[in-house]
């Protein structure tokens, strides 16, 4: 495991704040769905970003 002064200073690995960051991210989306609020997302094949609604409906933005 590589540290850094960040790891030190902190006292968290670069692995913790990976997990940390990737359980954030879920817990605003379940929020975000509770909510009933869109949540942004990107579409790799169309190279397009879009709004996913807790219904499942996808809109697209525009550019």
């Amino acid at each position: 495991m590589d540290t850094n002064d960040l790891d030190v200073i902190v006292g968290l690995s670069d692995d913790e704040l990976t997990e940390r960051f990737k359980a954030s991210i879920r817990i605003d989306e379940e929020i975000r769905r509770i909510k009933g609020l869109p949540s942004a997302k990107y579409d790799v094949a169309k190279k397009q970003a879009y709004l996913e609604y807790p219904d499942g409906r996808i809109e697209y933005v525009e550019r």
